[in-house]
């Protein structure tokens, strides 16, 4: 494998802004959106590079920024919304008359910014508007916070190019972190089961917050005991053909620590830590990420870097030593399929392979309409190159019990 860059270990911002990437016209993109899902790229950089969808998305949500009228500003955010949704390269909204199909959330004036980055490959109109704003330093430090996020219609790409190794769609059994109405969720349980088998899982872990995170509703104890009661009946009733899995989102204190005793965390079926906090400093934390996967009991290393799509870089760490440290405790790395985490990234997904880690491809849902998010993780695992015997969701349920179990009799 090729040397790992010392950027790519220590740095908090992975990757560089893609509006900063080399222009694509039109005619470029033509020249490969009509080729197969298998004959486009098989090269995660050079497939990143293609993302027009996401470049166009950066630089409405800067256009957005630099607005002095909250409506226009909220047009346009909603406008970038609505590219980095788009399944398709943004390139096929075209007419033959030069002008975009209608798209809901996308107006006439976010359409003219479109066309002028398909025509040319950027936008004159936002850069010189951001040059005359006093914006300038606020733009440029979020376009450095967006590297290695992929739009919608990569994620689709991704899917389906069958030269990309790792993980398929089919491959994935259940998903291992979401979140109900027992604390920040809009899902009841029962919704859970009925989505994850509509989905064709054969299992999924609700993974409410603990009750070191009150923000979060985060759930005390005496709650727990009675969602595990709820759990209990949800998976009598389902007789075997799907199991709700018992787990928590604990939170990772500035120290290492995990906020439950390690009784209770022997009450869990599947324990992801995560940090919620110090997600904005640059000083290094790679200590207090090592003892977070040393806690016995825990199993996933949830959204490590805790960092959020053009709003803040997450935690500063060397994630050679942290990943290094999460493969010798046996801990699966969580690559967080929502769409504003999309944590780890499949740069650093690459580095935890060599490391020789577990993974967990997650959604994060708090939503059923979220439990999608799994599919944006499984695609970061494909450009990684993840193999799907390292997937803790590809296991058969029985390896995952027996794996869960040896976590929790550990320490």
């Amino acid at each position: 494998m090729k040397a790992v860059p010392s950027w790519r270990r220590t740095m908090n911002t992975s990757g560089h802004p893609l509006v900063s990437r080399s222009t694509i016209t039109v005619e470029a993109r033509r020249g490969t959106s009509t080729e197969p899902p298998d004959a486009t790229i098989d090269n995660s950089n050079e497939f990143t590079h293609m993302d027009l969808n996401a470049k166009i998305a950066a630089l409405l949500r800067d256009f957005a920024a630099v607005q002095t009228s909250k409506l226009k500003m909220w047009g346009y955010r909603r406008a970038a919304a609505a590219v980095l949704a788009l399944e398709e390269p943004i390139e096929t909204l075209l007419q033959p008359d030069g002008t975009l199909r209608k798209t809901p959330n996308i107006g006439p004036s976010s359409s003219r910014i479109i066309l002028e980055v398909l025509q040319t490959g950027t936008s004159a109109t936002v850069e010189q508007t951001i040059a005359g704003s006093d914006q300038v330093v606020d733009v440029d430090r979020r376009r450095g916070l967006r590297g290695h996020f992929l739009s919608r219609s990569q994620v689709v790409a991704a899917l389906k190019n069958r030269r990309l190794k790792g993980p398929r769609l089919a491959d994935y059994r259940g998903d291992l972190q979401m979140h109900s109405t027992w604390s920040d969720g809009t899902q009841t349980l029962d919704d859970i089961v009925r989505t994850g088998i509509a989905r064709g899982y054969q299992f999924c872990a609700v993974t409410d917050h603990s009750y070191g995170l009150p923000i979060a509703r985060g759930v005390s104890m005496q709650r727990l005991f009675e969602q595990h009661r709820a759990i209990d009946r949800i998976n009598a009733r389902a007789g075997g053909t799907f199991r709700l899995l018992k787990g928590i989102e604990a939170n990772i204190r500035a120290d290492g620590s995990v906020d439950m005793t390690p009784g209770e965390l022997r009450q869990l079926e599947v324990v992801v830590a995560a940090p919620h906090s110090g997600l904005r400093s640059a000083a290094d934390q790679t200590a207090r990420m090592i003892k977070a996967v040393a806690t016995p009991g825990v199993h996933i290393l949830g959204h490590p870097r805790g960092r959020k799509y053009g709003s803040r870089p997450g935690v500063s760490a060397d994630w050679e030593q942290v990943f290094e440290a999460a493969a010798r405790a046996n801990v699966a790395v969580e690559i967080d399929g929502d769409p504003h985490r999309q944590d780890i990234d499949y740069d650093l997904a690459a580095l935890a392979i060599h490391a020789g880690c577990l993974f967990a491809l997650d959604s994060d849902a708090h939503s059923t309409a979220e439990l999608s998010y799994a599919e944006t993780a499984v695609a970061h695992a494909r450009l990684a190159g993840v193999p799907p015997d390292r997937i803790v969701n590809c296991w058969p349920l029985d390896r995952l019990v027996e794996w869960l179990q040896a976590a929790r009799t550990s320490g």
